[in-house]
């Protein structure tokens, strides 16, 4: 593994795991990063199901006492079963256009312009959400029912718009259906554990001959940068949503997304033909 090429692990590796779960969206910012620093082909492919794995790892392990808990409880407690279930209702919508859509929407829409309208509309969408008035219903994610579950379910399915952000659209979606912050914000991370997981699963078998063992220390490299900062990221954000709101993310979504637009208006960087 030469200089350049770790350099290149190790940047989108720390991309994604400050991104993964800020409501600001991974894909967009790994299609502008990696256009830029010129990471592509089949290798950025396989790398990109390492470091999202990497990812989902880092919140498996700062919530795992809850898994346990569930999990220990699953055969007897309701409470437990309730959770398990809403997480499954909440599941199932992006599995099914996933499988139906997901090799469209790669090919047409995964682009830096793509990603920039849909930073722009996304952040004026939550800052609208953070402005109206809250009604709360649900004050932690074990008082929620299926129906709340499902409606997440379904704003999880934006998210397949590069740029959406899947923890943006559970988040905002969360918030606009009458959760409270702290319960939109922790059942956006225990959905992203199936969802994330299952995607790479199944980008792992579509693609596995992309995976040499040339390429193990790249991976390696990517794997342990994505991990410890979406570690970071994962425990900064349940912080920040003790006092703050998510206005600052929706008004940095819509700077990038104008900085995106300008400089290819401006023929600096020619985007709309870029692709990772």
């Amino acid at each position: 593994m030469d200089f350049l090429t770790a350099a290149q692990a190790l940047i989108l590796g720390v991309v994604e795991g400050l991104t993964e779960f800020l409501p600001i969206s991974s894909t967009g910012h790994q299609i502008i990063v990696a256009d830029l620093i010129g990471f592509d082909g089949p290798r950025a492919i396989a790398f990109n199901i390492i470091i999202q794995l990497a990812a989902i790892l880092a919140v498996v392990w700062e919530f795992r006492r809850k898994i346990i808990e569930v999990v220990v409880g699953l055969p007897t407690e309701r409470q437990a079963q309730r959770f398990t279930s809403n997480l499954l209702i909440a599941f199932i919508p992006a599995v099914v256009l996933g499988v139906l859509f997901a090799d469209l929407i790669h090919a047409y829409l995964f682009n830096p312009i793509t990603v920039a309208g849909a930073l722009l509309v996304g952040g004026v969408v939550m800052l609208w959400a953070e402005r109206r008035q809250h009604v709360i219903h649900v004050d932690t994610v074990d008082d929620m029912g299926w129906k709340d579950a499902l409606k997440i379910g379904l704003a999880q399915c934006l998210a397949m718009v590069p740029g959406t952000s899947r923890s943006g659209a559970t988040i905002i979606g969360g918030l606009l259906f009458g959760l409270s912050r702290k319960a939109a914000t922790e059942f956006s991370f225990f959905l992203a554990m199936p969802t994330m997981v299952g995607a790479a699963v199944y980008s792992a078998y579509k693609y596995r001959e992309l995976f040499q063992p040339d390429d193990l220390p790249v991976f390696a490299a990517g794997f342990v940068t994505s991990f410890i900062f979406a570690m970071i990221a994962v425990r900064g954000l349940l912080k920040f949503i003790g006092s703050h709101s998510y206005a600052a993310f929706a008004w940095y979504r819509i700077g990038f997304g104008l900085l995106i637009l300008a400089t290819w208006q401006m023929g600096w960087i020619d985007w709309s033909t870029a692709h990772s």
